[in-house]
């Protein structure tokens, strides 16, 4: 009976240490630096500390100096206007396991979805109404044949969750296209919070697709184009494009024109870019996020050492 109480006693202790990694793991209170009061104050950088996974900021022009580190752990992590989007994926899930936390301009939980999967892409539409995401659901790289994603959304105001948007019509070269290997990832929306991009992928080929969200139908514009990012203005997508088996460049598509710029970039990328304005992107690279002119000028800059999935708080002056 003895040896039956401490069996008992010790199953508790494991159960209890497990729940209280998990919540330390997310909120970072197990890090020796005290977690700052971040929110989404405009004129910030924010982005994931490569360290411990802590999100954190500094003003935008001033990332010299030494960030701000909440205490909300995130693999993916976006923003705008009053919205922001985490994606942390279960400690020790197999098959793995990610919530989708919506959070408020504080970083306080207002929504959480749990979907299978680990994370791969997330951000908020410019208006804060939607926050969408891109789980692998098998495989965690797209230089991985095989690989499949589930690319989703939720309506802030609505409550309505669209877990995958593998049924959206989607129309090639005017012809309704089918396929049972279809694939979607990297959504981006428009300002207008209707008009939306992103990839997809099917039998061995990306193409960017244009949709229509009220409508919910769309096309596709050209190929070998993957997580797409639209400017802020609303007239050209940032993205990758494959030159060779697990390689991407970056490149700009004026929607206008269909004409090509390559920024000044020419390491390989493996991101979803950001427009800080309508002239830089940002992207993560080499445990660090970097920026680089959209229109092929200059050269690219390191803007912060040790981060990943860049977000901007923009100033409404």
């Amino acid at each position: 009976m003895k040896k039956l109480v401490l069996a008992l006693t010790g199953t508790a202790l494991l159960v209890a240490a497990a729940v209280t990694y998990t919540v330390s793991a997310r909120h970072g209170t197990a890090d020796a630096e005290p977690a700052a009061a971040v929110t989404l104050a405009p004129g910030q950088l924010l982005f994931r500390d490569t360290a411990t996974g802590r999100v954190g900021a500094v003003p935008l022009g001033l990332a010299d100096r030494k960030p701000q580190l909440s205490g909300l752990k995130c693999d993916r992590f976006a923003v705008a206007k009053q919205t922001a989007v985490c994606l942390a994926v279960r400690p020790g899930t197999l098959p793995a396991i990610t919530d989708v936390l919506v959070l408020d301009d504080h970083l306080a939980v207002r929504h959480t979805e749990t979907l299978p999967g680990t994370p791969s892409r997330a951000r908020v539409s410019p208006d804060g109404k939607r926050v969408y995401w891109t789980l692998f659901v098998t495989g965690d790289s797209y230089a991985q044949t095989g690989f499949s994603t589930r690319a989703g959304l939720y309506e802030v105001e609505t409550g309505r969750l669209v877990k995958t948007i593998e049924e959206l019509p989607v129309f090639v070269e005017g012809k309704r296209y089918f396929a049972h290997d279809v694939n979607y990832w990297g959504i981006t929306f428009a300002p207008d919070g209707n008009r939306f991009y992103a990839t997809l992928g099917s039998k061995g080929k990306t193409y960017l697709v244009e949709a229509d969200y009220g409508r919910y139908r769309g096309r596709t514009l050209r190929e070998n184009v993957e997580c797409p990012s639209l400017s802020p203005d609303g007239k050209r997508v940032a993205f990758k494009k494959k030159v060779a088996d697990g390689v991407w460049r970056l490149s700009v598509l004026d929607l206008g024109t269909l004409k090509e710029t390559e920024p000044a970039e020419t390491r390989s990328v493996d991101d979803q870019a950001l427009w800080q304005d309508d002239r830089t992107i940002l992207y993560g690279l080499e445990n660090a996020v970097w920026a680089v002119a959209a229109d092929g000028s200059g050269a690219p800059r390191q803007v912060v050492a040790g981060a990943a999935s860049p977000a901007v708080t923009q100033d409404p002056r």
